[in-house]
């Protein structure tokens, strides 16, 4: 248990670097063609924000100021949703409307694409590299390995709806995944040996949960929203008790600009992100702009 936990402290630091708050801006009012990002996650190498696109399928990096720079281009990739960085091998892995694509970190350079599932989402990352993707259309978590190798890791009905099912996806340290339903707003929590699923008791349904991320403090923070059906424009914090088998609201806080859709941990706090997904799906509407707001 020691090694793990000093393993885990050693990840946090990777990835967060020194906390620094107060030296990032509290908001960023970021500009990109049309990019309409569902996904963000945070480089500890440039320290800088990654987003996706649902509309055009590149990775682009996020100035200070706003301002994007396109790092991942890859034709055969015409959207992207969960974002994250796997800095301990020079990696950027996203959810694709077709899989999950694999790509270098420092040139944007594609790896792998691995092709599955019907509307693979988001995903999440073990400390061996291997990527565990939820699906909002089938009720099945698929297991990517290092080399884009995609197998089944389980199947349960819970995962599923007629609507948007499975959706954040987060990896914790003890071995096992959280994961949300956006439609029941049920958290889960399934083992990565074996595939067991067990329901995590909450105080209060995350219905219209979408994003997820794991903080440094062992606090799930989770942001839900209403464009995609019942649920609030929200970012609630959760505490465990014992190893996730419940969980109780620290915080819920609605949240002022509508549809935010995940959440990104840095050493500057946590940043949400708008990417204005409702005006593009709802209303057919595009715009250049989006929000990373410090939660």
């Amino acid at each position: 248990m020691r090694r793990l936990l000093l393993l885990v402290l050693a990840g946090v630091m990777l990835v967060c670097g020194p906390a620094v708050a107060g030296r990032y801006p509290s908001a960023i009012a970021g500009h990109g063609p049309t990019l309409h990002p569902e996904g963000v996650t945070w480089d500890p190498s440039r320290q800088a924000f990654l987003i996706g696109s649902f509309q055009h399928g590149d990775i682009s990096v996020v100035r200070p100021d706003g301002q994007t720079r396109t790092l991942v281009h890859d034709a055969q990739v015409t959207q992207t949703f969960g974002v994250h960085v796997d800095a301990i091998r020079n990696r950027i892995l996203a959810a694709t409307s077709t899989g999950v694509g694999i790509f270098d970190l420092r040139t944007g350079r594609t790896l792998h694409l691995a092709t599955f599932g019907t509307s693979p989402n988001d995903l999440a990352i073990d400390w061996a590299g291997n990527a565990y993707v939820t699906d909002i259309h089938s009720a099945t978590i698929t297991r990517v390995d290092p080399q884009g190798r995609a197998t089944p890791l389980v199947t349960d009905p819970r995962l599923g709806s007629p609507d948007i099912g499975a959706n954040g996806i987060v990896w914790h340290p003890l071995g096992f995944l959280l994961v949300v339903n956006y439609s029941t707003g049920k958290l889960f929590r399934i083992a990565t040996g074996t595939g067991r699923i067990d329901e995590v008791r909450l105080d209060r349904p995350l219905t219209g949960g979408d994003g997820l991320a794991l903080r440094p403090d062992g606090s799930l923070i989770a942001v839900t929203n209403s464009f995609g059906g019942p649920g609030v424009d929200a970012v609630s914090v959760l505490d465990p008790v014992g190893r996730w088998s419940a969980a109780t609201t620290r915080s819920h806080r609605a949240w002022p600009i509508s549809a935010p859709t995940t959440v990104a941990v840095t050493p500057y706090g946590d940043y949400v992100l708008n990417g204005r997904l409702d005006w593009l799906i709802l209303e057919g509407r595009t715009t250049d702009e989006f929000f990373l707001t410090r939660a």
